[in-house]
Parts: C-alpha cells; structure tokens; sequence
C-alpha cells in the first residue's frame, strides 16, 4: 500500500514502490499521476510512448505483471507492488531479445512509434502461447494501432520469433 503524505502546500502525494524492469523505485506522486506519466518523467523510461491518452491505440502498453495494460490507464498508486516491463527491460545486457530482432529481420518497423507497445503485447502473447496461430496474433495485438505496417509484417514477426523457440 502506497504511503501517503501531505506536502507544504497540503496536497496529498503518495510514496509508491514500483518494480519496473527488476529494479526497485520510490517516486512521490499526486493520486492522479498516471503510470505512463510516471514512466516517463520520472524514470526516464521513454520507450513507452504516449498517443492518444484514452487507451485507444496501445502505444503506452506495459507489462503489469506479465499482462498487457494500457499505463495511460492506469494510476500510478494502483501498481504499487507489481512487476512492470516495459520495452527497455525486454533487451538483456544491451542484446535485443529474439521477438525484438525478429522485428527487425522481417520489416515490421517503419516509424517506430507503436513498436513498442506490439512488442510488449506480443511478448505476453508468447510467454502464454509458445506457438500461437495467426489469429491469436492479430487477436494479442489488436489493442495496438498502428498506421503504417498495414500489420502484415507485424504479424510475420511474432510468428517467425515462435517458430525460433
């Protein structure tokens, strides 16, 4: 539970642990304070983007504890205590994970701002499904806008990073 204090001006913060990519962080925030916010600004943590802000089009999704969320959704206190990945903690020691070079390797990438987010929701997808079909792919990265692959290539990449396993 997040501790609350009051600051000079009496505003209520919260002191929030947050474990984002195995470390562990205390950030003070205002209960209104969004996740994707918090990530950002207060972490640094600029992978996860910032789109549309009403959890339409998936550029800001996480992993809370190992699910797919849309961290503009989600208030910072409420992921007190839960494990968050976001796409800079899916590389191992400046390695590209195999979804993120099978992205590569099959063009599914072209301006780079939902990639991200299709990562994250397609990591969760295979951590749950070692070896899904093309329409659990689509289905997995559906919450995912993305205005320039036409998501042919996208898909071809999550499945070629299965067939890898």
């Amino acid at each position: 539970m997040a501790r609350t204090l009051t600051d000079d001006q009496g505003i209520k913060r919260y002191l929030v642990n947050l474990k984002v990519n195995g470390d562990t962080h205390t950030v003070m925030v205002k209960g209104n304070a969004l996740l994707v916010n918090v990530l950002r600004e207060e972490l640094d943590l600029t992978g996860t983007k910032k789109g549309c802000e009403l959890g339409d089009c998936g550029s800001c999704t996480v992993l809370l504890d190992g699910k797919p969320v849309n961290s503009c959704l989600v208030l910072a206190v409420e992921a007190e205590g839960s494990e968050i990945t976001t796409i800079e903690g899916v590389a191992r020691n400046e390695n590209l994970d195999k979804l993120q070079e099978s992205f590569v390797n099959n063009a599914a990438i072209q301006c780079g701002y939902c990639t991200p987010g299709m990562v994250l929701s397609a990591k969760a997808l295979l951590t749950r499904n070692p070896h899904p079909s093309e329409t659990e792919v689509r289905e997995a990265i559906s919450g995912n806008l993305c205005r320039c692959t036409g998501y042919v290539n996208i898909v071809k990449a999550v499945l070629a990073a299965a067939e890898q396993e």
